[in-house]
């Protein structure tokens, strides 16, 4: 047996949601790391005390208890697991997997018994159920009766709101009310904040972005309080995942971002992120509600009684040491003007993207944090508006897609250089790739010099123009997405009438199915059809690929043999075609080069063109290109 055993897609329960993640037993501990927020629970193998097998709704699951009175619970083992665990265990933990079952008669009348965080529900010595505490946010209590209220969480799509229990008045011992015995216990285990005692410290009036506002936090020892003139929040230290310590662009201000989950609540409006603004220039001096010995003890050095220095050092200072997290600060990465964020805009709103060491996370609203190990690929997209910028199009595994637009063109180099050095996977990597040695030669004006961008669009327009011919009747040219005389051939068998490429299987089952995937999807848009149309293609079977390989490999046998046909018949003898096309060209050069010289003369209001400009207008439709050639030939007969 190795040092080590892994499982993927295994489940852990949060508030009534099952969140997956992978699990990891080691000689030295037992990691788990959610896939949802990146959150990792560590036990050291010294402090299991508790392993229990047991057969629940997602096959099979495992309970941890520690030394410490904690217990942890996951679910989504085989059956096949049970021994090589169990024989790890023995091995490595000296600790004994049992197999535990449990009660599934239904009964609603049992024996509640606390143990540590749970209150779990007996019936004849086997469980039926168990309640974590720290989903409990209130408990109210009757005669002889219990109410238990729990904390509610978005992401499920039932939420268990209350359970009620009766508890029988107690014919033994008088001193003490059952019921008050019971609500006792469950309050000492319980996640219900109150303000009890004084705060530690208080930060008055701190401008805070998301919610939107100026706020007094007073910070308790287990939560901190936000109060504001019309909403408050308590924000529990177990509900901050992450916090962030991000240089504005302006270099005079700075953000301390605090990840929360759950995130916290103002009508049907969550905030997952509490994002504070300060000014470097505001300076503090803090002194701490509590005594030396205490500070020292609570804290181990890393507070003080009595600090001073800037506000935003302050905050995160006392965060740090209370919510017992480290700080994220951005990496290496400085842009195009030596910051260490790009501008750039989310949806309908600017803000300021920073690529860190682990992800990427853009302020500020909406606030998004993405992890490296959730983002499926990058794509770098050029502008819909302008020429002079660019998107950064990623897209995660689940599927999500997040489009940060309008990105000046020089900060195109760093960002690649970033990507590419966090291996993250790149869409059209070959055409980029490209790119990349030229744009450091773009100069402030984009009018004179060559656009990369337009040559990436007219690329990918020649790879689907191979497949496309059928559909010359949507009215627009394929010339506007050739790059160059890079396909000649193509533009040679068409001038002189030989055979049509032949389709790919891909192309011939679109060809076959585009009408079938507009009437399922009423009013979907042109590119929309070929992005749903990629993701049918990746999803069917060999066996239905290979009925259009095989009429793929038949099409392309027929172009072949009339391709044979064509040549021995005499066909491509073209000459003359080609010397009027070029004296066409030539005419067309004398004319470019005559229109400028007489704008130079007369000072005329017409904008210079790009070369790209030219040779797109020129092609623009066929009813255009056909009065062109009509006037060239008046011309040329006189």
């Amino acid at each position: 047996m190795g040092d080590t055993l892994e499982f993927s897609d295994i489940y852990q329960e949060v508030k009534g949601s099952w969140n997956d993640g992978r699990l990891r037993f080691s000689k030295q501990n037992v990691v788990y790391k959610s896939s949802k927020t990146g959150k990792v629970d560590s036990i050291q193998a010294g402090e299991l005390t508790l392993a229990q097998w047991r057969r629940v709704c997602l096959g099979h699951g495992i309970k941890l208890g520690t030394s410490s009175g904690h217990v942890y619970k996951y679910d989504g083992f085989r059956d096949t697991d049970f021994e090589k665990i169990s024989e790890f265990f023995k091995a490595n933990y000296k600790v004994e997997l049992t197999e535990k079952d449990m009660c599934v008669k239904g009964w609603n009348w049992g024996t509640a018994k606390f143990s540590g965080p749970l209150l779990s529900f007996e019936v004849n010595d086997s469980t039926a159920f168990e309640v974590p505490l720290s989903n409990v946010s209130q408990c109210a209590t009757g005669k002889n009766e219990v109410t238990l209220e729990f904390h509610q969480n978005d992401d499920t799509e039932v939420s268990l709101m209350e359970v009620r229990f009766y508890v029988p008045p107690s014919q033994s011992d008088e001193r003490q009310d059952p019921v008050e015995a019971f609500a006792e216990n469950v309050l000492s285990k319980a996640d219900v904040i109150q303000a009890t005692g004084d705060a530690v410290c208080i930060f008055k009036e701190l401008q805070c972005l998301t919610p939107r506002g100026r706020y007094d936090i007073r910070i308790y020892p287990t939560f901190l309080h936000l109060h504001g003139k019309t909403f408050d929040y308590k924000i529990p230290y177990t509900t901050v995942l992450r916090l962030f310590l991000l240089p504005h662009k302006d270099q005079r201000q700075m953000f301390f971002v605090i990840s929360l989950d759950p995130p916290i609540k103002q009508g049907q409006t969550r905030y997952h992120f509490l994002i504070l603004l300060f000014s470097k220039e505001e300076d503090l001096t803090l002194t701490l509600n509590m005594s030396e010995e205490d500070v020292e003890r609570r804290f181990e050095g890393k507070l003080s009684k009595n600090m001073s220095g800037s506000l935003y050092e302050m905050v995160s200072r006392v965060m740090k040491a209370l919510v017992n997290r480290k700080i994220t600060v951005p990496g290496n990465f400085q842009g195009h003007s030596g910051a260490q964020c790009i501008t750039c805009s989310y949806k309908a709103s600017s803000g300021l993207l920073y690529p860190l060491e682990r992800g990427f996370i853009y302020v500020h609203k909406p606030p998004v944090h993405l992890r490296f190990e959730e983002i499926s690929c990058v794509n770098f997209a050029r502008g819909t508006t302008t020429t002079r910028s660019f998107d950064f199009e990623i897209e995660t595994k689940q599927g999500n897609q997040y489009t940060f637009s309008s990105i000046e063109r020089e900060e195109y180099g760093k960002l690649f250089d970033f990507v590419n050095a966090k291996k993250l996977n790149i869409k059209n990597r070959g055409f980029k790739e490209g790119m990349k040695g030229k744009i450091d030669e773009y100069s402030d004006s984009d009018d004179d010099q060559h656009d990369a961008y337009l040559e990436r669009m007219k690329a990918e327009g020649k790879i689907r123009e191979e497949g496309n011919d059928s559909e010359e009747s949507d009215g627009e040219s394929d010339e506007s997405f050739n790059p160059g005389e890079e396909d000649d051939d193509i533009k040679k068998q068409k001038e002189t009438g030989g055979p049509k490429r032949p389709m790919s299987a891909y192309m011939l089952w679109l060809n076959s199915s585009r009408e079938r995937i507009k009437s399922e999807n009423p009013g979907i848009s042109i590119t929309e059809i070929s992005k749903k149309a990629g993701e049918m293609w990746r999803q069917l079977g060999k066996d239905e690929k290979e009925e259009w390989d095989t009429k793929a490999g038949e099409a392309k046998r027929n172009y072949e043999k009339a391709k044979q046909e064509f040549k021995e018949s005499g066909g491509g003898a073209t000459s003359s075609s080609k010397k009027k096309s070029g004296g066409k060209k030539e005419e067309k050069k004398r004319k470019s080069a005559s229109a400028d010289k007489d704008r130079e003369r007369g000072g005329g209001n017409d904008s210079f063109k790009s070369k790209e400009f030219i040779e797109t207008s020129e092609s623009s439709s066929d009813s255009d290109h056909k009065s062109k050639s009509k006037r060239k030939k008046v011309i040329v007969d006189k």
